[in-house]
C-alpha cells in the first residue's frame, strides 16, 4: 500500500521538477537576447536610499528633539552614565584608584590582584563543574598574565560583564513581553530575525553617530547586537513550562506576578541559563569587533597586529580572546547543565568566605609586592619571534606550491564565478530566484523572495551583493564538502562523537578574527584567504548537522532494508540519506549563515563586497551607505534562509508521504 501511494507521488514530482527546468533552461536562453536595461540596472533606475537613511539619521543624531531636549543630548548623557560602570570596572581590574594626571598621577591602591582573581574564577570552576574546568581556568589565566594579555583581558573582561548583564536583564524584559502577548510576539520575532542577519559592523555605524567614540559606544552596540537569542531563549523557556505547572500556580491563589517570578521563571531556568550562554559568546565577540569604535582589550590587540603585519603578535593576542571565550563558554554551559539537572546549592557560604579571602589578601599584599598587581614586563614571555619566523620560513618554503594553490583557485575557479554572477542579467537571476521561491514554498515565500531581491536591486548594490554570494556559495561548498561527509562517518562511530563533540563546541567558541590569522599568514590578504577564513568557520554546523541528520534515521528502517538484502551503500543511499534529508538542508541553511556572518568581518582582509562596503562605511563615518549594504547582507541571508527551510519542509513532506 505504501509503494503504490509513493509511485504516482514520486511521477507528479518528477514531471513538476522537469517542467521547472525546462522553464529554466528557457529564461537562461532569453537572457542572450534581452535588452540592456534589464542586463545592467539604468542608474535613473537606482533609488538614493542609502542617501536619504543617511541624512535622517543625521538629522535625527544633530537636530531632532523631543521638546527642548534635543536627541544629541540626551544620547550623550547616556553615553556619559553607560561610561561610569565601565570606568568603575576598569578601575577594579585595570587600573586601580588612580589621583591626579600626567606627572601628578598616585596610586592610592592596587586593582584586584591577578592572583585572586583567577583562583576566584577557578573556585568558582571548581564547585559548579569539577577539577577539569578549574585546571584549564587556571591555565587560561596563567597564559594571559605570562605572555602579558592580563591588562587587555579584563578590558574586555569589564566590557563583557557590563553587556551580559544589560542584554540578559532587556532580553528577559522583551521575552516576557513577547511571551505575555501574541501580537508583540510576532512583530518582535521578526525584528530579531532580522537583526541576528544583519553584520557585526553594521551596528557600530548608528551607535558612533548617536553614542561618539568610547566604550560606552561599544556597549550600546554589542547589548543590541546580543539581544535577539536571550529574547527568542526566554520565549521558548516560558512556553516549555508544563501547563499542569501553571494550573497548580492558579489554584493556589498565585498572582500573575507571583506565577511569572515564583513558578515559571525558576522552571524555565534550564533554557534560560543556554540563552545566557548565547548571549555571553555573542558579546564577546562583537566587544572584539567593537575595538575599532574605542572598546579597546584583546581585540584591539589583534586588530593592531593585523594592521602591522604582526602575525606572532596577532596569534598570541588571538590566543587570548579564545583563552577567555572557552573559559566562560565552559563556566555558562556547566551553570546550565547544572540548571537542567537540578544540581543546586553548589555554591556554599563558606566558599563566598574564600572568594573574598582570595581576592583581597593578594591585593593588599600587592602594595610591597607589585608583582602580584601587575606582572612585571621584564617576565613576559612572547613567542611572536618564533610565529613571525615561521610564517616567513613557510613562505620562503613553499612559496611556490602555496601561490600555485592560490593563483589556480583565484584565476580557475573564484574569479570566472565572480564574473559569471556579476555579469548574469539581474531580471533573469530575479526570476530564477522567483521560481525557486514558488516551487519550494509557493506564493508567500515567492513574496518575500521578491521583495527582498528587488530591495537589493533597487539599491544600487547589486554587483557587491553577487560578490558577496561568489564567496558564500564557494565557502558553503567547500565547509559542506569535508564537513557533511566528516558529520555522517563519525555518526557511524559512536565511540567519537564527545571528542568530535568537543572539538565543534571548541570551534564555535573561538571569535571571528582569530580565523583570518592563519590565512592571512599563508596567503596574504585577499579573496582567497577570506574563502579560507569562512569555510573554517562554517564547518563547524556542517559536520553536526551531518551527525544529527544520521542520528534521525529511523532504526527500523535500517534494519528493515538490510533485511531485504540491501549493501551498505544502498542502505545509506535510498533510506538513510532521504530520511536524514531535511535535517541536513537545516544544517545547508545554518553553514549559509555562519558564512554570511563571518563574510562581513573577513573585509578586513581586502575582500570587495558587501562586507567592505560596510567596513569602508565605517572608515568614512558615512552612515547611509552602511546601514543599506548592511541590510543588503541581511536581505540575502534572509532569501537562503526562507528557501532552504522551505526546501526542509518540502522534503520532510516528501518523506512523510512515501513512508506514511
Amino acid at each position: 500500500m505504501t509503494h503504490s501511494l509513493a509511485q504516482p507521488r514520486e511521477m507528479t514530482l518528477w514531471r513538476s521538477n522537469r517542467a521547472y527546468a525546462a522553464a529554466f533552461l528557457s529564461i537562461v536562453a532569453a537572457a542572450f537576447f534581452l535588452p540592456g536595461s534589464l542586463v545592467h540596472l539604468p542608474d535613473w533606475a537606482v533609488l538614493p536610499v542609502s542617501d536619504y537613511v543617511g541624512r535622517a539619521m543625521n538629522w535625527f543624531a544633530r537636530d531632532a528633539a523631543i521638546g527642548q531636549v534635543k536627541i544629541a543630548d540626551a544620547t550623550r548623557a547616556l553615553a556619559a552614565v553607560a561610561e561610569m560602570p565601565i570606568l568603575w570596572l576598569k578601575m577594579l581590574l585595570v587600573d586601580g584608584w588612580v589621583k591626579g594626571a600626567g606627572f601628578n598621577k598616585v596610586h592610592l591602591a592596587p586593582p584586584l590582584s591577578w592572583v585572586g582573581v583567577i583562583l576566584v574564577t577557578a573556585l568558582v570552576a571548581w564547585r559548579i563543574s569539577g577539577r577539569s574546568l578549574a585546571i584549564l581556568t587556571l591555565a587560561a589565566g596563567a597564559y594571559l598574565v605570562v605572555f602579558g594579555l592580563w591588562v587587555s583581558a579584563m578590558i574586555t573582561l569589564a566590557s563583557v560583564l557590563l553587556c551580559v548583564i544589560t542584554g540578559l536583564a532587556l532580553g528577559l524584559a522583551m521575552g516576557i513581553w513577547a511571551y505575555r502577548s501574541p501580537g508583540a510576539e510576532a512583530g518582535l520575532r521578526a525584528v530579531m530575525n532580522i537583526m541576528q542577519t544583519v553584520p557585526i559592523f553594521s551596528y557600530l555605524l548608528p551607535t558612533l553617530l548617536l553614542f561618539g567614540y568610547g566604550p560606552s559606544a561599544a556597549l550600546f552596540a554589542t547589548v543590541v547586537y546580543a539581544l535577539p537569542p536571550m529574547v527568542h531563549a526566554t520565549v521558548l523557556a516560558l512556553r516549555s513550562v508544563p501547563s499542569e505547572t501553571l494550573e497548580l500556580a492558579r489554584m493556589t491563589g498565585c498572582s500573575r506576578t507571583q506565577t511569572l517570578w515564583k513558578v515559571e521563571l525558576p522552571v524555565a531556568m534550564p533554557q534560560l541559563a543556554i540563552g545566557l550562554n548565547q548571549v555571553v559568546m555573542m558579546t564577546l565577540n562583537m566587544v572584539i569587533i567593537a575595538s575599532m569604535i574605542g572598546a579597546g582589550g584583546l581585540g584591539y590587540d589583534v586588530l593592531r597586529a593585523l594592521r602591522r603585519l604582526d602575525f606572532g603578535a596577532g596569534f598570541e593576542a588571538g590566543m587570548g580572546i579564545v583563552a577567555l571565550a572557552v573559559v566562560l563558554d565552559r563556566l555558562t554551559q556547566a551553570a546550565a547543565r547544572n540548571q537542567s539537572t537540578g544540581r543546586h546549592r553548589l555554591w556554599r557560604p563558606r566558599d563566598s568566605i574564600l572568594a573574598l579571602s582570595l581576592l583581597v589578601v593578594p591585593t593588599v599584599v600587592s602594595f610591597a609586592v607589585p608583582a602580584l598587581a601587575a606582572w612585571p614586563t621584564g617576565w613576559t614571555l612572547t613567542t611572536a619571534p618564533f610565529w613571525n619566523g615561521a610564517v616567513s620560513f613557510i613562505n620562503q618554503t613553499f612559496y611556490g606550491p602555496l601561490e600555485a594553490m592560490r593563483t589556480a583557485m583565484l584565476l580557475g575557479v573564484m574569479n570566472p564565478f565572480r564574473d559569471l554572477l556579476q555579469s548574469a542579467p539581474w531580471s533573469v537571476v530575479v526570476l530564477l530566484l522567483a521560481m525557486t521561491a514558488y516551487a519550494l514554498g509557493g506564493l508567500r515565500t515567492t513574496a518575500v523572495v521578491m521583495l527582498l531581491i528587488l530591495f537589493i536591486v533597487v539599491t544600487g548594490y547589486w554587483e557587491a551583493a553577487m560578490a558577496s554570494v561568489y564567496l558564500t556559495v564557494l565557502s558553503v561548498a567547500i565547509a559542506l564538502a569535508i564537513g557533511l561527509p566528516l558529520g555522517i562517518w563519525v555518526a557511524g562511530h559512536p565511540r567519537l562523537h564527545g571528542p568530535v563533540q568537543l572539538a565543534l563546541d571548541t570551534l564555535q567558541t573561538l571569535p571571528t578574527l582569530v580565523y583570518l590569522l592563519p590565512a592571512v599568514m599563508l596567503f596574504r590578504n585577499g579573496d582567497f584567504s577570506a574563502l579560507i577564513a569562512i569555510a573554517s568557520y562554517a564547518i563547524a554546523p556542517a559536520v553536526r548537522y551531518g551527525m544529527a541528520g544520521m542520528a534521525h534515521v529511523p532504526h527500523e528502517r535500517i534494519e528493515a532494508g538490510l533485511m531485504s538484502g540491501c549493501t551498505p551503500w544502498q542502505t545509506f543511499r535510498f533510506i538513510s540519506l532521504p530520511s536524514a534529508l531535511p535535517t541536513l538542508i537545516l544544517g545547508v541553511n545554518q553553514t549559509v549563515m555562519m558564512a554570511l556572518s563571518m563574510l562581513v568581518i573577513a573585509a578586513l582582509v581586502g575582500t570587495r563586497e558587501l562586507g567592505q562596503e560596510v567596513y569602508t562605511a565605517l572608515a568614512r563615518g558615512q552612515t547611509g551607505p552602511g546601514i543599506i549594504a548592511g541590510l543588503c547582507v541581511a536581505c540575502i541571508a534572509l532569501i537562503a534562509d526562507a528557501l532552504l527551510k522551505s526546501g526542509a519542509a518540502r522534503a520532510a513532506g516528501r518523506e512523510g508521504d512515501v513512508h506514511v
